[in-house]
């Protein structure tokens, strides 16, 4: 295209130049007729230069307004036009083909976003700083129970926080919400996403409904509950029943009174130790149940840490663990500092009992702070791993694989970090160590 004007305007610059040549000659010549037909030249050539020059201007501005205003049935002509300006024109219909074939495909593939978004169960709500909201999707008008959302603000209406919420949400985060709408209150997990365009930066609030999940993880969690306590209870309770209905029988049976007092003995000792055992139960469960709510406040893990290794470290030593603590000279947490540390102290001594007295012990400690605003504190150590088959079950409430366990450490750790807004992890390090791992959202 830029060829064929290029072309043109060299011709009609080429012949200005010579008749502006010849036009001079003329003038110190005397040959004043030819003198004014170079300078006729001179003006036709001028003209004929801005006549094409607005021409090619207005036609390509002509073009591009189109494309802007989403008009591609316009088509250039090339009937009664020089070759040059047919080639020109062939040119500019084909930029105009391609930019209308771009533009429809991107049309299509908003269409085709647009049906996927709207066929996903999941809410979506996309709105920029100010809170207009640019696009939400069915499933999200579903879940707030608004037929139109325009504006965050409109969530006032749902709950009073929730416009702040939405807009507070970085990048990365995850919350948990109830919302009760006019039909039934759901459980909504909140992910937050933000994307730079054109015309601002846009935050993409992603809504999903786990209720139904949450209801099905709470009754398996009810069940295994309540089968680990059957099975405690009906232990207990078993021989008492059984020594009951023996002393019965003796006492109906008119036994000699000697060996029927040495039964009694028997008899009470074994139910004082059985009723022993399930008080202890029952101590653990109320253990469980009566974890205060975190009072946080800011102190430095390493002292924390340094205080609680200090009180262990007999223990350590009788086991020949050597202990390795990786935690920067300051390191401050925003946290319950008590519940923190009954934490650490439970990982600790799991960390111990799982490592054999006759192996080279290792216990590594560490924590760091992660690009997520997290706290991830490490307590890993080198002995025998948890089974497969023992591992699902090492977080549920009173499940236990050792003689004289309780089976609520654990538990009682993932609880209190829940609490913290945290979590309490398991996993098998590269190495092979075993790591429980304590996160703590900043």
């Amino acid at each position: 295209m830029f060829k064929s004007v290029q072309y043109n305007l060299y011709i009609y610059t080429a012949l200005l130049t010579v008749s502006v040549s010849a036009a001079s000659i003329c003038v110190f010549t005397g040959h004043r007729i030819f003198a004014v037909a170079g300078i006729f030249v001179i003006f036709v050539c001028l003209l004929n230069m801005n006549r094409c020059y607005r021409r090619y201007s207005q036609n390509i501005l002509f073009m591009l307004n189109a494309l802007e205003n989403g008009d591609a049935s316009f088509r250039f002509s090339g009937a009664k036009l020089s070759v040059r300006e047919r080639e020109l024109n062939v040119v500019m219909n084909r930029i105009k083909d391609i930019l209308a074939n771009a533009r429809k495909e991107v049309i299509e593939n908003e269409h085709f976003l647009s049906i996927i978004l709207e066929s996903v169960s999941t809410g979506v709500v996309i709105f920029d700083d100010a809170g207009i909201v640019h696009k939400v999707n069915r499933g999200a008008l579903n879940m707030l129970g608004l037929p139109v959302f325009t504006h965050v603000n409109q969530l006032h209406a749902i709950r009073e926080d929730c416009p702040q919420l939405f807009l507070s949400l970085r990048p990365g985060d995850r919350l948990q919400i109830a919302l009760a709408t006019e039909r039934e209150e759901m459980q909504i997990s909140l992910s937050a996403a933000h994307i730079r365009l054109k015309r601002g930066m846009m935050r993409i609030v992603t809504m999903n409904n786990i209720g139904n999940e949450l209801e099905m993880k709470e009754m398996e969690s009810w069940i295994r509950l309540i089968r680990v306590m059957t099975h405690e209870i009906m232990n207990s309770i078993a021989p008492i029943v059984s020594l009951s209905e023996t002393m019965r029988f003796l006492y109906r049976a008119g036994e000699e009174s000697q060996k029927l007092r040495h039964n009694t003995l028997e008899a009470f000792e074994t139910i004082h130790s059985t009723a022993s055992g399930l008080i202890k139960f029952v101590e653990s469960y109320r253990k469980f149940a009566s974890v205060p709510k975190p009072e946080k406040r800011i102190f430095d893990l390493r002292v924390l840490v340094e205080k609680i290794f200090r009180l262990h470290e007999t223990l350590l030593m009788e086991k020949n663990i050597t202990l390795d603590v990786c935690v920067p000279e300051t390191f401050s947490i925003f946290a319950d500092e008590n519940l923190i540390a009954q934490v650490i102290i439970n990982l600790l001594k799991n960390a111990v009992e799982a490592i054999d007295a006759d192996t080279d012990g290792k216990i590594a400690f560490s924590a760091q702070y992660t690009d997520e605003n997290r706290i991830y504190i490490d307590i890993a150590n080198n002995g025998k791993p948890i089974s497969r088959d023992v591992l699902p079950h090492i977080f549920v409430p009173f499940f236990t694989t050792k003689a004289d366990g309780s089976g609520v450490g654990l538990s009682i750790s993932r609880y209190i970090m829940r609490l913290h807004g945290g979590a309490l992890q398991h996993f098998v390090s590269s190495n092979g160590m075993t790591v429980f791992r304590i996160r703590i959202d900043m």
